[in-house]
């Protein structure tokens, strides 16, 4: 294990010319936008320009073996999210804009790292975008273009052999020049939040489950029919809607079933949009 790795887009290596890049990132933290444990997420400006880091402290030996013991992957520094994103966008999928990436120590439960991306300006998240949708239904053709693009970041996503562990519809950010409508369907759908992320020469079946599922449920509120569903499910495997019901029945019955254990869950603890915006 290296004792550390950097990367610096060519702005921010004139802007920490000779610095510490560890030591600017910490001269720059503000009030976090959020914080969980010991990585924290807060916007800052420079030269004009708006940015969000991610700045992980160490996790300590005890989180990393609850994460084994239970048979999670644990993450320990901001790498699983750089790569992630960088690979993505090497492949045309809007994502993450990373700026700076530096991680230091070779203990994994002490290392600290940092990841700085480009403010993603005039987005809103799918969560946001669909949460009246049941009151006040989207037009057909903007909802299909939606679905469309939600199953082609999918799809392009695991392809790339990368599965994501949160992959619900508030991770999914809308940018538009303008309001949506039929007559101007021209946006950007930007795959967020990939600190969790894993990637593989292929995504095994139970973390295809997984993300679909989390898909799946993250969409039980806002109206979507069956008709809808399907349309995703033709998009995302790219062949017709019968081929994928009798190819991928099995895995379908999977992702189904778990979808309604996780909504269940939400549910009972009050934590769906809907419930929360109440």
């Amino acid at each position: 294990m290296s004792a550390g790795e950097l990367y610096l887009r060519e702005d921010f290596a004139r802007h920490w010319a000779g610095r510490d890049p560890f030591a600017e990132i910490e001269a720059l933290r503000r009030d976090p936008v959020r914080e969980v444990a010991s990585r924290s997420t807060f916007r800052f400006e420079l030269d004009g320009s708006a940015y969000f880091a991610k700045v992980h402290g160490g996790v300590g030996w005890l989180e990393i073996l609850k994460n084994l013991v239970v048979g999670k992957a644990p993450v320990v520094d901001a790498g699983n999210e750089y790569r992630a994103a960088t690979y993505l966008a090497g492949l045309g999928l809007h994502t993450l804009k990373v700026a700076a990436f530096g991680t230091r120590g070779r203990n994994p439960a002490r290392r600290r790292s940092f990841l700085v991306t480009d403010e993603i300006t005039g987005a809103e998240t799918l969560e946001d975008l669909t949460l009246d949708w049941p009151e006040n239904p989207p037009d057909p053709v903007v909802k299909w273009a939606l679905i469309d693009k939600s199953a082609h970041v999918a799809s392009t996503m695991h392809d790339a052999g990368i599965n994501h562990r949160d992959f619900y519809i508030c991770h999914l950010m809308l940018q538009a020049p303008g309001a949506l409508t039929r007559e101007s369907l021209n946006f950007n759908l930007y795959l967020m939040d990939l600190h969790r992320a894993q990637q593989r020469a292929g995504v095994p079946r139970r973390w295809m489950v997984r993300d679909l599922a989390a898909l799946l449920y993250s969409t039980y509120d806002i109206g979507l029919s069956r008709r809808d569903r399907m349309r995703f499910l033709k998009a995302y495997f790219d062949m017709p809607l019968r081929d994928v019901l009798r190819r991928h029945a099995s895995l379908l019955a999977a992702v189904q079933a778990r979808a309604d254990k996780l909504y269940a869950k939400a549910q009972r603890k009050r934590l769906l949009p809907r419930q929360q915006s109440a």
